[in-house]
This record gives C-alpha cells, structure tokens and sequence, in this order.
C-alpha cells in the first residue's frame, strides 16, 4: 500500500510549483489581499478628536496669554479658570440655565418662523418670473436694513416682550432661506422640469417631487446661514429691555465690570451655536438619504 502523495501544481503566472492546501482567508495578508475599511465607529471619533485640536490650542494659547504671556491683563482677558469658576457660581445661584433655556427657546421659535417664511416666499419667487420681477426689489432693499435698525419699530409694535424678540430672530433667519431657496430653484436643471411634467406632475407635486430635492443641499445651507444669523439677531434683540438670556448677561455684566462673565456669555454663545447647528447637519444627512 503506497503513502499518499501530495499533488504538485504549477501556478499559471509564476510556474513556480504549489502545493495543495487550505487557502488564506481573505484579508489574512499578502500584497493582492484586500484592506479592511476601520468601521464607521472608530472614524466617527477620529474626527470629532482633530476637531478638538483646534478648540485646545486656542485654549492654551488663552491661559498663556492671559497669565504667563502677559498679552493680555486679568481684568481685559480673565483665564480660563475664572470663567469656568464664573459659570459654577451662577449655576449655584440657578440662573445659568435659565439665561441659556430662555435664549435657546427664543432662536428656536425665531428661527423656525423666519425659515419657514423664508422658504414659502423663496419658492414663490424662484419659480414665478413674474412674482420675481415684483417682489426682489423690495426683498433686496429690505435685506440691506440693519437688524439694530428694527428694534425701535419693534418695541414700539409689539413692546418689550417675547414678541418683539422673536420678531428681530425671524428678520434674521428669514433672508438667508429665501436668497437660497429662490436662488437655487431659479438654477434648476430645465430638462429634469421637463421630465417631470412629461410624467404628468404638475405644480405641488412637480415642486415636491422634482424640484426641491434638486436644491435640498441649498436649502440645508440656507438654513444653516439661518440658524447662524438667528444667535447674531438673539443678541441684538436682548439688547432692548430683556431681563434674561445670554444676551442680557451680556450687557449686565459689562455694566457690573464682570469680563469673566462676559467672556463665558460670548463662549457660551459659540457652544450652542455649533450644537444647534450640529443637529441641521444630522437633519441633512437624513433627508439626503430620503431624497436620494
């Protein structure tokens, strides 16, 4: 009985003999085995660590310009320190987050209301000549008024209370949505319209099929300018009689000789600026997906 052999092959790019075996698994190594993408998780985190790169060394370079750098004097540019100890006393006196609640509350009204406006009249001049020719002048003109400009009419309208500050808010958000919105729909591809109404949509459904997820990225920028603009608009419209808010903080602590409080105000302002800002962007990806 003879031993079993083990058959000898020749491989048909090297002629160099192999031997019969279990093969490698894929990705086990070699120079024509497949990478390994790192999961989505691991990514996620490497990016939200070199974001953080910046915020840090800006930090570093505020303590030290603020103690051992002699830039800047403690009571011109408190470190860091003393703004954080700043904020720990007044949220032991319970009013921090109430400052930044009632803020919050008003840029997410404003906003809506100045977005939702501004998309309704966006739309209406960017698919209608006619309602363009009429309605882009004034709209323009109006544009070009600065927001402090509307805080005597305002007060004198509506008063000093929570109306007159959203009022100011939505001023501010609405130009950016409807300078995007009636931009981007002017800009349309005609052909995609064409197609779309060879397929028998017409009007609402053109607009709801066709056009608006051809100028969705314009409209998430749009309102991303928006949300920006509402903080910009939230500080000009507690400047005018509020009580509360981060925009009152402000001011009150300017008057009271408070720098640290200021600086933690304006800090403040920059940290929920990019959180709300942070979450459009989770609404974009969504929708993008729905749309595509």
């Amino acid at each position: 009985m003879t031993a079993p052999t083990r058959t000898r092959h020749l491989s048909a790019e090297t002629d160099t003999p192999s031997v019969d075996g279990p093969s490698a698994p894929p990705g086990a190594g070699g120079a024509g085995a497949p990478r390994r993408r790192p999961p989505a998780l691991s990514r996620t985190w490497v990016v939200a660590l070199l974001g953080l790169l910046v915020p840090a060394a800006l930090l570093a370079a505020w303590q030290w310009a603020s103690t051992v750098g002699g830039v800047f004097e403690v009571y011109e540019l408190p470190p860091p320190g003393w703004v954080w100890a700043a904020g720990l006393e007044l949220v032991e006196r319970g009013e921090l987050w109430t400052h930044v609640a009632i803020s919050t509350q008003r840029v997410l009204l404003g906003f809506a209301a100045g977005a939702l406006l501004g998309l309704a009249l966006g739309a209406v001049v960017g698919l209608s000549r006619l309602s363009s020719v009429l309605l882009s002048p004034t709209v323009g003109a109006i544009r070009a008024v600065p927001s402090l400009a509307w805080i005597p009419l305002l007060l004198v309208w509506l008063k000093i209370g929570e109306d007159s500050k959203v009022t100011l808010i939505a001023i501010g958000a609405f130009f950016p949505v409807y300078t995007t919105v009636s931009a981007a729909l002017r800009h349309v591809d005609p052909h995609l319209v064409e197609a779309g109404r060879a397929f028998g949509l017409r009007c609402a459904e053109l607009f709801r099929t066709v056009q608006l997820p051809a100028v969705l990225p314009s409209v998430v920028s749009g309102l991303r300018l928006a949300l920006a603009q509402s903080w910009l608009f939230l500080v000009a419209a507690e400047l005018a009689g509020a009580s509360m808010g981060l925009g009152f903080l402000l001011t009150d602590s300017q008057n009271n000789g408070r720098i640290d409080r200021v600086v933690l105000a304006i800090v403040l302002l920059a940290v929920l600026g990019k959180l709300t800002d942070a979450l459009i962007g989770l609404a974009e990806k969504h929708l993008l997906r729905r749309w595509a």
